[in-house]
């Protein structure tokens, strides 16, 4: 296969991915098929309906593309569970919600894959961190 010529990432929500903007206005130029990309990627995505997902597009010289698909962003997952709208304007000095150990643990196992961490109880202080600067209070 060719070497990649140019690697972009992108947030989508997953399954709704148009040759529209956002799509389109960043990968237009790239002169790949955006129509081939979309239903490739909301093909990939429809089980997770709903999430914004992270996709790395390697394009290649001759206008061929691969992706992979990240896990969702850490503040998406714990905004999901904590059934919150947004996070704190002012980080951690305005509690907005609470989490429990358990679902900070859901969280930190579903992020393992694309942190920089082994275990799950290290992704769960990375996870702690972010919850935490969000104005989310983690409870024992």
């Amino acid at each position: 296969m060719a070497q990649a010529v140019k690697k972009i990432k992108i947030q989508i929500p997953a399954g709704k991915a148009t040759p529209a903007p956002p799509v389109g206005t960043v990968l237009g130029p790239a002169g790949i098929n955006l129509q081939e990309f979309c239903t490739k990627y909301n093909d990939a995505t429809k089980d997770k309906m709903g999430d914004i997902l992270p996709v790395e597009i390697s394009i290649y010289e001759d206008r061929t593309f691969d992706f992979v698909i990240k896990t969702p962003p850490t503040a998406f997952l714990i905004k999901k569970v904590c059934n919150l709208k947004k996070g704190s304007a002012k980080g951690k000095n305005d509690v907005v919600g609470t989490i429990s150990k358990a679902k900070l643990r859901e969280v930190a196992e579903i992020k393992l894959p694309d942190l920089n961490c082994y275990t799950v109880e290290d992704a769960m202080k990375i996870v702690e961190g972010t919850a935490i600067n969000m104005g989310v209070k983690v409870e024992d």
